[in-house]
């Protein structure tokens, strides 16, 4: 079992950045593929960025890519995420989400955190 906290959301203007933060704690952390994912109202949830267990892969959806950076550092059993450059169309609720894999056709993620609000206002 691996539970995840979510922080550093909130309003920023477009143009902004922010830098959410996910704490792990339970299973070992480690050794676990972590990532982002978001959900704006009325749509579903979406991926959004990955790392493996050792940070020495990443992989981003098309919509942030160039913008937003995926991190961890083990260390502190934490996740991170910089966004930089954010537009409206990022506002949603972003989730962490443990043991993420690619499933041939989506990205999915087993353990799941209660996720934090993003606002990026034009």
């Amino acid at each position: 079992q691996v539970q995840l906290v979510e922080s550093g959301g909130g309003l920023v203007q477009a143009g902004g950045s922010l830098r959410l933060s996910c704490a792990a704690s339970g299973r070992t952390f480690n050794r676990a593929n972590m990532g982002w994912f978001r959900q704006a109202p009325g749509k579903e949830r979406e991926f959004v960025a990955y790392i493996s267990w050792s940070g020495g892969s990443t992989y981003y959806a098309d919509s942030v890519k160039g913008r937003f950076t995926i991190s961890r550092d083990n260390a502190k059993n934490t996740v991170y995420l910089q966004m930089n450059s954010l537009k409206p169309e990022d506002t949603a609720v972003y989730y962490c989400a443990a043991d993420v894999k690619w499933y041939g056709a989506s990205w999915l993620g087993n353990y799941w955190g209660q996720g934090t609000q993003v606002t990026v206002s034009s």
